[in-house]
């Protein structure tokens, strides 16, 4: 009777054993996770910050065709201006 209620013991200790182990291996592999998508968060929030600049700062370049056309436009005038002068 002694050895069959060792054995019963025995199984759960063993099975506590495995389950506190897989636990853990759980948490070790997890928190590093968590960790890193906690520092990408964070770089989030600043790489979104800078584009925002960003779009400001080339806010410009949507005259920049605007501006091709002028230059155009005044290079044909002088070159016209230059012939007309007999250059």
């Amino acid at each position: 009777m002694t050895a069959l209620i060792l054995g019963s013991t025995a199984g759960w200790t063993i099975g506590w054993s495995i389950g506190i182990a897989v636990v853990f291996a759980v948490v070790a592999l997890v928190v590093p996770i968590l960790r890193l998508a906690s520092d990408i968060g964070d770089r989030a929030a600043d790489v979104n910050e800078s584009l925002l600049k960003s779009v400001d700062h080339t806010a410009a370049l949507g005259e920049l065709e605007a501006t091709s056309e002028a230059a155009e436009a005044i290079v044909a005038g002088l070159a016209r201006g230059r012939n007309r002068l007999g250059g």
